[in-house]
C-alpha cells in the first residue's frame, strides 16, 4: 500500500510517500525557522498561515519526485496530535479531504509515536523491546517501547524539555532562533568545565530530567561576566555538556533497569552531534546498540508519520474504513492511550 504523510504539528510542514513494499519513495520538508526568527520562538496563527500555503506543494512535489499519481496513494495519513491546535488543523483537513476525495482511509497519527518509530526506518532497525530517549523542544521521555502502540514511560521532564533549554539558554547567549543548532555550533569553539554549570537530577534514584535550573545557572553567569566571545563559547561549550551528561546517564540507568540491549534516540535534539559521539562511545564500552534516525528525520517530517502509519495499517487486517470526512485534533494526546498493534 502507497501511504501519503502529512505532518504539521508546529512549525515545519512535512510530506512524504511510503510503500510498504519498496519503503520510503520520496519526502519534502518546509521549515518556518525564518519566518518565526523575529519573534523568537513560535508565533502559532502564523505557523497555521504557512502550513496553508506550504501543504499542497509540497504534497505535489512528493508525488513528482516519486513518478507516482494522486490516486495511486491508498491511504491519508497526518498528525493528529499533540501540537497546536490550529496547525493540526490543517493538516488534518487536508489529509481527510484528500482521503474523501480518493474513497480510501485516513489515519491520525501521535506525533510522538512518528518519532520512537522513525529509527526503524534505518539499516539495520532496532529490535523489540528497546529503550527510546526522546528529546526535542517539546518533550524530554525515557520510554521502553514493547511494540507498537505498547509504550511504557520511564522518566520524563519535570519542567523545561532539552531542546527548550537549549533555546532559551541561546537566546541568552544573544544567539538567534531556533537556538539549539547555533548553541551546538558555538560549542564547538568553547571548553567544557572552564565555566561550572550543574548536571541537574543526574544522581538522582529515577529517570527523569529536570533542566530549567541548568538555564538558571546560565543566567547567572551571564550575570556574573562580561559576555565576550570566549566567554560566550565557554558557557555554551559547559552548557552543552551538562545537558549531554544528563542524557546519557539516564540513558544508560534506564537500559540497565529494563535489561534490554538497544538504545533508540529521536526528536531533534537526538541530532545533536556531541550526544551522538557520547552515546556512540558508551554503546561500544557497554556493549549494547544505538540507533539514530538520519539527520534529516530527527526534526519534525512527513516520513515518520507515513511510516507509522504503515506499520499500523499493515497490521489492521483490512479493518481500516475509508473515511467519511469528519475528524478532529488532539493538542493534548497521552502517548499511553494509543492501541497496540
Amino acid at each position: 500500500m502507497l501511504v501519503l504523510g502529512i505532518e504539521t504539528s508546529c512549525d515545519e510542514t512535512g510530506v512524504a510517500l511510503y510503500d510498504n513494499q519498496r519503503g520510503l519513495l520520496a519526502h519534502a520538508l518546509y521549515t518556518q525557522a525564518a519566518l518565526h526568527a523575529d519573534y523568537g520562538g513560535v508565533v502559532p496563527e502564523l505557523a497555521s498561515r504557512d502550513h496553508i500555503r506550504r501543504v499542497l506543494p509540497l504534497t505535489r512535489e512528493v508525488l513528482d519526485k516519486a513518478s507516482r499519481p494522486l490516486a495511486d496513494v491508498g491511504a491519508v495519513a497526518y498528525t493528529q496530535g499533540p501540537g497546536l491546535a490550529g496547525a493540526l488543523l490543517v493538516g488534518a483537513s487536508v489529509a481527510q479531504g484528500l482521503a474523501y476525495a480518493l474513497g480510501v482511509p485516513a489515519l491520525g497519527i501521535h506525533h510522538l509515536e512518528g518519532h520512537l518509530l522513525s529509527p526503524l526506518m534505518t539499516k539495520p532497525a532496532p529490535e523489540f523491546p528497546f529503550v527510546a530517549l526522546l528529546v526535542s523542544g517539546g518533550h524530554s521521555q525515557l520510554m521502553r517501547i514493547n511494540g507498537i502502540g505498547n509504550y511504557e514511560v520511564l522518566g520524563e521532564t519535570l519542567d523545561d524539555a532539552a531542546g527548550e533549554a537549549f533555546d532559551k539558554t541561546a537566546k541568552l547567549l544573544g544567539l538567534g532562533y531556533p537556538g539549539g543548532p547555533e548553541l551546538a555550533a558555538l560549542a564547538r569553539k568553547g571548553t567544557p568545565g572552564l565555566v561550572k554549570l550543574p548536571r541537574p537530577m543526574l544522581h538522582s534514584k529515577d529517570l527523569d530530567f529536570s533542566f530549567s535550573g541548568l538555564k538558571t545557572a546560565v543566567v547567572m553567569q551571564v550575570k556574573e561576566r562580561a559576555l565576550d566571545a570566549t566567554a560566550r563559547a565557554n558557557i555554551a561549550a559547559e552548557f552543552q555538556a551538562a545537558i549531554v551528561d544528563v542524557l546519557v546517564a539516564k540513558s544508560l540507568s534506564a537500559l540497565e533497569q529494563c535489561g534490554v540491549s538497544h538504545l533508540v534516540v529521536a526528536g531533534g535534539v537526538g541530532a545533536n552531534t556531541e550526544l551522538r559521539s557520547r552515546l556512540k562511545h558508551a554503546g561500544e564500552r557497554g556493549g549494547f546498540n544505538v540507533y539514530f534516525p538520519p539527520a534529516e528525520f530527527c526534526t519534525d517530517n512527513g516520513a515518520m508519520i507515513a511510516f507509522a502509519a504503515a506499520l499500523r495499517l499493515r497490521d489492521a487486517r483490512g479493518t481500516l474504513q475509508k473515511t467519511d470526512g469528519a475528524f478532529s485534533v488532539k493538542p493534548r494526546w497521552n502517548l499511553a492511550s494509543l492501541p497496540r498493534v
